[in-house]
């Protein structure tokens, strides 16, 4: 009789070890989720820099472009000159946009970091639990 009570209570452990099991899957699922969509979120803002600083850098060409059909046409410098300033304020605007949001590209990794360290120290956990049981 001891042998089936035993039995019994190694079964009831083991559905418990499996229910936790479960339950810590499901939560590193829900980090990694979480964890991705906070990389999609930086990314994003970083494609919307350089988004921008794209539009920025064709209107620059397009005014410096102007500006040297005007320095051509006119050859007396003046109105040409306030457009070769504007135009370069804004290439050093959108070179400054493009570098931002290539760094903020950079700096976010796409793999959900935290929910590996947390798979492996859980892993190491069960193998050493393992152990101590013997199983």
């Amino acid at each position: 009789m001891a042998d089936a009570g035993e039995e019994r209570g190694s079964l009831a452990l083991l559905s418990e070890v499996v229910a936790g099991l479960g339950r810590l899957v499901s939560g590193e699922l829900r980090l990694a989720r979480a964890e991705a969509a906070e990389s999609l979120q930086h990314a994003g803002a970083g494609l919307a820099k350089i988004a921008i600083a794209v539009v920025l850098g064709l209107v620059g060409l397009n005014v410096l472009a102007g500006a040297a059909v005007a320095a051509l046409a006119a050859a007396g410098l003046g109105p040409a000159w306030a457009a070769v300033l504007v135009g370069l304020a804004l290439c050093l605007l959108a070179v400054g946009l493009a570098m931002s949001g290539r760094a903020a590209l950079r700096l976010r990794g796409f793999l959900p970091d935290r929910t590996l360290r947390n798979l492996r120290r859980d892993a190491e956990a069960l193998r050493a639990a393992a152990d101590k049981t013997g199983v």
